[in-house]
């Protein structure tokens, strides 16, 4: 079967979401979006985009309200490919220690606060060095800047976890990449961190067209 031209990505809409960034970015690099705020949305979808900013309580309360809770998590463990931003990766771990939300448990380990950062939240650009290479990152150097919004991270429960792509130094190092199969999330923006976003972003389209 030939992969679209332009594959159909759901971002999911649970009301904390860059969604006007994420879905102008997304169709600069060749995918077609459709903002998710059902399940009727996601079907007939080739990948499933779940961005964010805020926090994991008020996150998954509307993400149960819109029914969509069971569907995103049957589609971050199913490897069809997923993309979570920011607080779209926290979601995929067990827990948040921000409010105490029970997050979609896809991922073993809890969001916290980060250690020893000298500013809080952290606001800005950092690098993100590569812990094991992976097409995500194709065409990036190593150690480039992204842009990031944030006060908690995922923290595996295996520090040595499989997982882990790529971390970020603020005070102490936090995981800023994880990679599980077709399962894909960063910790910063990449539809806020210019050329190196929009490659990441095309990277993720162009893996979604292999897929």
């Amino acid at each position: 079967m030939t992969a679209p031209a332009r594959p159909r990505i759901a971002v999911v809409d649970y009301g904390a979401g860059n969604l006007v960034s994420i879905d102008q970015a997304l169709t600069t690099v060749g995918a077609d979006v459709v903002i998710a705020r059902d399940v009727d949305a996601l079907e007939d979808a080739d990948a499933l985009v779940v961005p964010g900013v805020g926090a994991a309580r008020p996150a998954m309360a509307r993400l149960d309200a819109a029914g969509l809770t069971d569907q995103v998590r049957a589609w971050a463990t199913g490897d069809r490919p997923f993309l979570g931003i920011c607080l779209g990766l926290q979601l995929l771990f067990d827990a948040s220690d921000e409010d105490g939300a029970a997050t979609l448990g896809v991922l073993a380990g809890r969001t916290a606060r980060l250690t020893h950062a000298p500013t809080l939240p952290h606001i800005g650009w950092n690098q993100v060095e590569r812990i094991q290479a992976h097409p995500l990152f194709d065409g990036i150097a190593d150690g480039a800047d992204f842009y990031f919004v944030h006060s908690y991270a995922g923290v595996p429960e295996a520090p040595t976890d499989e997982a882990i792509l790529a971390t970020t130094d603020h005070g102490a190092t936090f995981v800023s990449a994880v990679a599980r199969g077709s399962l894909l999330g960063v910790q910063f923006h990449p539809e806020r961190s210019g050329r190196d976003g929009l490659r990441l972003l095309a990277n993720f389209v162009d893996l979604v067209r292999a897929a």
